[in-house]
C-alpha cells in the first residue's frame, strides 16, 4: 500500500487543528484530558511530515512519539471521561456516554495502533521506498492475521469500509504482531484514521 501524501496530510492536519484549541479556563479532569490531547497533538506534528517524506525518517523519533501517543490512549484516555464531564471548554459530545462501547473501542484501537507504530518504526516507509523486505507487497501479508480475513480490517478493503462508519471498526482489535511487520506509514495511516473517527463521532465542531 502506498500512502497518499495528500490523504495522510489532510487527516493529520485535521487532527492537529482539532487538538489545537486553547485550554483557556479548563480545570480538573477536563484540563487533564485536554493536556493529554495536547501531547498527542505535538506527537502528530512531529510524525506527520516524517510520514509524508518531508523530513528525514528517524526510527527512534517515531518510536518515541508513538509511545507518547500510547501513553494517552486506551484506559488512560477513557478514565478521563467520567460521565457528564462536559464543563467548558470541553469539546466532548454527550454521545460519548450514549455509545460508550464505541468510544472505548476507538481508545483501545488508538492504543494498539500507537504501540504498533512503535514496533514498526524499524521498518521504514513504504511511501518513500525505504520499507524493509517489501512487507506491503500483498493483502495476504497485511490481512489474514490482522482481523481474521483476507483484508486489513476484514470487510473487503484495506480499511474495511467501516473504519470511519463503525462496521468493520468494531470487528475486533488488530493483531500487534501483524502491525509490527508493516511499514511505519501504513500503521500511521490507521492510527490517524482512528483519531479522525473518534473526533467525527464524539467531538463538537
Amino acid at each position: 500500500m502506498k500512502i497518499s501524501k495528500l490523504t495522510a496530510g489532510a487527516i493529520a492536519a485535521s487532527i492537529i487543528s482539532a487538538a489545537a484549541l486553547a485550554h483557556g479556563g479548563a480545570t480538573g479532569i477536563v484540563k487533564e484530558r485536554m493536556d493529554g490531547m495536547g501531547v498527542m497533538k505535538e506527537a502528530m506534528k512531529v510524525l506527520t511530515p516524517m510520514m509524508q517524506g518531508k523530513t528525514a525518517y528517524d526510527a527512534a523519533t517515531v518510536r518515541r512519539e508513538a509511545k507518547n501517543i500510547a501513553a494517552h490512549a486506551g484506559n488512560a484516555l477513557t478514565k478521563l471521561f467520567p460521565e457528564g464531564s462536559l464543563d467548558k471548554p470541553s469539546v466532548a459530545k454527550p454521545e460519548i456516554w450514549q455509545d460508550w462501547a464505541t468510544f472505548t473501542a476507538l481508545a483501545d484501537q488508538l492504543q494498539t495502533f500507537s504501540d504498533g507504530l512503535a514496533s514498526a518504526s524499524k521498518n521504514g516507509l513504504m511511501m518513500t521506498g525505504t520499507a524493509q523486505g517489501g512487507m506491503m507487497g500483498n493483502t495476504t501479508t497485511m490481512g489474514s492475521g490482522m482481523m481474521g480475513s483476507g483484508t486489513m480490517m476484514g470487510s473487503g478493503t484495506m480499511m474495511g469500509g467501516g473504519m470511519m462508519g463503525g462496521g468493520g471498526m468494531m470487528g475486533g482489535q488488530p493483531d500487534p504482531g501483524a502491525l509490527a511487520q508493516m511499514p511505519a506509514d501504513g500503521v500511521f495511516m490507521m492510527l490517524s484514521q482512528t483519531c479522525s473517527a473518534c473526533h467525527t463521532r464524539f467531538r463538537t465542531e
